[in-house]
């Protein structure tokens, strides 16, 4: 199996793109009409693609708009500092739903809401 690609649908690209470049810390590895891509560790790659061209590709598909800001997928990112992470997303205008605190499955993890309603979450191994 080669790297994961895990898309997430956005009203805006470039808007999407600036809020992720600056809680990534990195600038993306793609960005062009249609589709921006920052790597993630591990291999993994974050896209972002506009609601607009996921209707274009699949009309038969309902309509992520129609979901605009209903949690509708995570990206739980293992990070060395959660709560600078969690910090840099709340200042680039995300949503915090719950800072970093100590989870019953061993990780310590902080979570928000980004600029399209999905839902982000900073975490270290405990």
């Amino acid at each position: 199996m080669h790297a994961a690609h895990l898309v997430l649908y956005v009203e805006d690209q470039a808007r999407a793109r600036d809020f992720y470049g600056a809680v990534l810390g990195a600038g993306p590895r793609l960005d062009v009409p249609g589709m921006t891509e920052f790597a993630l560790p591990g291999g993994a790659v974050l896209g972002l693609m506009p609601e607009a061209g996921i209707r274009r590709l699949l009309p038969a598909m309902p309509d992520p708009a129609a979901a605009a800001g209903v949690p509708r997928a995570e990206l739980y990112l293992l990070v060395d500092a959660p709560e600078r992470r969690l910090e840099a997303a709340v200042a680039a205008g995300a949503t915090e739903l719950s800072a970093v605190q100590p989870r019953d499955w061993g990780d310590a993890a902080g979570y928000c809401l980004d600029l399209d309603g999905h839902v982000l979450a900073f975490a270290s191994r405990g």
